[in-house]
């Protein structure tokens, strides 16, 4: 270990210093040595550490009433094991020979050691220990280090209006719970302490990222004093008289982003205050990463469904939400039904929230990101999510308008995933996009920036503005599966619904209608379907969109064509936009194995539905369970489906995130 400082030693009179526990001194030898002076001897009290350091090459270790020599580079190096039970109750001496052997003189230093440590959770235990070693850095792996902090952003207490980070006053002592617990050690004489400080202090740019808490005993929110912060910069530490250990807790204030690592630091000095300017005599640092918002799959099992109860010209969605209810039912998850009053009428709750969590060591709580979209849900995620272990957050644009890709059925995320021999053990973050074309819709700036500085889950950039809304949830989903691969693609297939009509066709069923069954919608057999030039034109230029998206996914998901499901689904364009032509298949619920899939109206043939007929022989093989549920005038009308209309909050990962190596 490097040594931390130097002290000077004098013939004439003894030297005074206060020496950290387990971290080492220079001494100065050779600063005032006798004149003739040839050779050196050092010795220290019980208590002390000395050891020297020399090159073997110049230098042999003396033995019997041999002593070490003064031209040859030998440095004296002291530590100590313990703190002092008083001021200079340790002692190390130095003697200086001449040649004859006799001492030429003799210089004392007394110490004074004192047990001076910050510690937080470097091991990730979820509880404080003592540490030695690197605290400064922090390391990501499994055989990584360093300690996490979550971003205190729910809302503990019933009283408060605002998100718990913003106050500098604790207003709960669950609170303190989503903090990260620090221990200060400073052991040590209290006289020490009279001429002596401990001084806590932060970066001023970590100083708006992260707040702290002195902890005084207790069980009065009087007792726990914010004295770090985004208005405080350094903290002189109280300590009181034979206190040994000071308790701190520490909040994170922001997330990771565009200007922000997610690294923070602060430091405790040991301070002279004898001395102008005061003098540090020593600073141990310690290092957090915040943690980051992660998002949950599809393959995560349900916890919640969330769905707004609306009216319109058709009247309310009273069937569909009772359909919705029955699935969530068979999937043992519970039902939370928005009132009209709440969403003011605004039905697509997937749209404008992402349910996702925060995780430390000690502590995990979901957290809903709030999307740019501002509608009739506008408040909800705010006044009816957030609340104690439920925490909020939100990135809005400042300039630019809100594009249609700004709403979060425009965000999905994979299973988790390996590309050739990278690990993505959290999945990665799907965002639709304007690419490949040069000019269009995209997601903000400020949510794209958000989502890629948590680094976790990597996020891919899909073409969704092919599409008339502009979803990446239009054309693909993930569904859950028992076998090795734990999972399956499902994409929007043009191709394969034409294929399966014109199988249909020449099994003689030309004649079955789609839409068959819907007062409200003019029937087209399949004859009619499949003799549309301009249907089919639109679904090959769909097909191409898709396709081109079809192998992004396989790069950049490490997938086969074996991982893909192809979902029949026709398209038509809207002013070069695509719309689904009948209700969207793949724009559905998964709770587990339970799938709720818009019900597509298609030709009947043998008292089937052929479409659902195919779709269940694609999937039900897998151990999945399809329900089609009627979405046409509450949902697909209106330009959405079931994925549109409901939110999903999933169990987190088991995958521990500082596990990972970015």
């Amino acid at each position: 270990m490097a040594p931390q400082r130097a002290v000077q030693l004098s013939l004439k009179k003894p030297t005074y210093a206060v020496c950290v526990v387990g971290i080492e001194t220079y001494v100065d030898v050779y600063s005032d040595v006798p004149e003739g002076a040839e050779t050196f001897s050092v010795s220290g009290s019980p208590g002390v550490e000395v050891f020297t350091v020399y090159n073997i090459a110049r230098v042999t270790e003396p033995t019997g009433k041999a002593y070490w020599p003064l031209n040859a580079g030998v440095d004296v190096i002291i530590s100590v094991d313990t703190a002092s039970k008083a001021l200079n109750d340790l002692k190390v001496q130095v003697s200086y020979f001449g040649l004859q052997k006799a001492a030429l003189g003799h210089s004392v230093l007394y110490l004074t050691g004192a047990d001076i440590s910050l510690d937080v959770d470097t091991g990730r235990t979820g509880k404080v220990k003592r540490s030695h070693g690197d605290k400064k850095t922090w390391r990501w792996g499994p055989e990584g280090y360093g300690a996490v902090l979550l971003v205190n952003c729910d809302r503990d207490s019933f009283w408060s209006r605002e998100i718990d980070l913003t106050s500098t006053q604790l207003t709960s002592l669950d609170d303190l719970q989503d903090m990260a617990p620090m221990v200060l050690s400073c052991d040590g004489p209290d006289e020490l302490f009279d001429s002596h400080k401990l001084v806590l202090n932060v970066p001023f740019s970590d100083s708006r990222r992260m707040g702290v808490f002195c902890a005084r005993g207790g069980n009065s929110l009087s007792d726990y004093k914010q004295v770090l912060g985004p208005q405080h910069l350094y903290y002189e530490v109280e300590r009181r008289p034979g206190e040994r250990e000071i308790s701190f807790y520490v909040e994170g204030l922001t997330f990771p982003d565009a200007d922000f690592l997610g690294l923070v630091s602060l430091s405790v000095s040991l301070v002279d205050t004898k001395t102008l300017p005061e003098v540090p005599y020593f600073t141990d640092t310690v290092t957090f990463r915040m943690a980051p918002w992660i998002m949950t799959p599809n393959t995560q099992c349900p916890l919640e469904l969330y769905v707004c109860s609306v009216l319109d010209s058709h009247g309310s969605n009273e069937k569909f939400l009772k359909d919705i209810s029955d699935l969530v039912l068979k999937a043992n998850c519970k039902l939370i039904v928005c009132p009209w009053t709440e969403n003011r009428n605004d039905r697509w709750i997937q749209d404008e929230m992402e349910f996702g969590y925060i995780e430390a060591p000690h502590k995990s709580f979901p957290v809903v990101f709030d999307s740019p979209r501002d509608r009739g849900l506008k408040y909800f995620p705010y006044k009816r999510i957030l609340g104690p272990d439920f925490g909020y957050v939100i990135r809005e644009t400042q300039f630019a308008g809100v594009s249609g890709l700004d709403s979060f059925g425009n965000l999905d995320i994979s299973p988790p995933v390996t590309v050739e021999g990278k690990e993505y053990p959290l999945g990665r973050i799907l965002i639709g996009s304007s690419f490949p074309k040069s000019g269009g819709r995209r997601m903000a700036k400020v949510v794209r920036d958000f989502l890629k500085a948590q680094q976790v889950q990597a996020p891919v950039e899909l073409y969704s503005d092919w599409l008339w809304v502009g979803h990446v949830d239009e054309f693909l989903s993930f569904v859950p599966t028992s076998d090795q691969k734990g999972f399956r693609l499902l994409l929007a297939s043009p191709s394969a619904c034409l294929n399966l009509f014109q199988e249909k066709k020449e099994e003689g069923y030309g004649e079955a209608a789609q839409f068959d069954g819907l007062n409200h919608q003019v029937k087209r057999s399949i004859n009619e379907i499949l003799e549309d030039r301009i249907l089919r034109s639109d679904n090959l230029y769909a097909q191409r969109c898709i396709d081109w998206n079809r192998e992004v996914l396989k790069q950049e998901l490490g997938l086969t064509e074996r991982d893909i499901v192809d979902i029949p689904q026709l398209f038509y364009l809207k002013d070069s936009h695509a719309e689904a032509f009948f209700p969207n298949m793949v724009n559905m619920v998964v709770l587990g194995k339970y799938l709720g899939i818009p019900k597509p109206y298609g030709p009947i043939i043998n008292g089937c539905c052929c479409l659902e007929e195919k779709v269940r022989s694609l999937l039900e093989p897998l151990g999945l369970c399809c329900t089609f549920i009627d979405d046409y005038l509450s949902y697909h009308e209106l330009c959405g489906e079931i994925h549109c209309g409901t939110n999903v909050r999933r169990k987190p990962f088991p995958f521990k995130w500082w596990h990972m190596v970015p």
